[in-house]
């Protein structure tokens, strides 16, 4: 029995509808499920929906062999897993945004002050640029920091960018791609490769050929 551990939100339906290509299928595999636990007997999975940020926690501890995350996740955790397969779909990107006319104001003398959900992946952003950063950690809207005068900067992920326009929000750079990961125990790799192999083999043949 395999136990895989998928992100609830924007990366469920899509992940759903992957493992419902590759085999791994159930009347009760739908994102409307308020269900946190799926057997799937025919396929031997048991699939568990959790939050984005603990994917990597639950297959790094063992709780869950595999599971599904986005890229941005792993790049601001660091976890110790194993990430054989890009998905190929969620794709989005973790980007550097500041209120328009006031994208070139860096302030090289002082700290710039940037709002985010990504502390680490900013750090180690601004800490190569050589750039002095005060990270300010908010859970969500980021993009009001900005308007709110509470910081100059923001790093956040950005797909569409309607977001950003919508709050005078212009993109100045981006720091890295970010698309719906496979990961796995590396313990589990080696105690159930078989099984593993075969997902990984299935999930690989059924991903969006162009990304998504």
């Amino acid at each position: 029995m395999l136990t895989v551990a998928l992100s609830k939100g924007k990366l469920l339906p899509p992940t759903l509808e992957l493992f419902r290509r590759a085999g791994y299928g159930s009347k009760e595999l739908t994102a409307e499920s308020r269900r946190l636990v799926i057997t799937c007997p025919d396929s031997g999975t048991t699939l568990l929906i959790v939050r984005p940020s603990d994917v990597p926690t639950y297959v790094e501890y063992g709780a869950a062999d595999a599971g599904v995350v986005g890229k941005d996740v792993l790049l601001e955790q660091d976890r110790d897993v194993y990430e054989p397969l890009d998905l190929k779909f969620g794709a989005c990107r973790i980007a550097v945004a500041a209120l328009r006319g006031a994208e070139l104001r860096d302030r090289l003398s002082s700290k710039i002050r940037v709002a985010t959900k990504y502390p680490n992946i900013t750090e180690r952003h601004f800490n190569q640029k050589g750039i002095p950063v005060e990270i300010i950690k908010l859970y969500g809207s980021i993009e009001l920091a900005p308007i709110a005068g509470l910081a100059e900067r923001i790093v956040d992920l950005v797909s569409s960018g309607r977001t950003l326009k919508a709050h005078n929000l212009v993109e100045i750079e981006v720091i890295a791609q970010s698309t719906a990961r496979f990961i796995v125990n590396r313990a589990s790799l080696k105690m159930k490769h078989g099984a593993l192999s075969d997902l990984m083999a299935r999930l690989k043949r059924g991903r969006p050929r162009n990304g998504a």
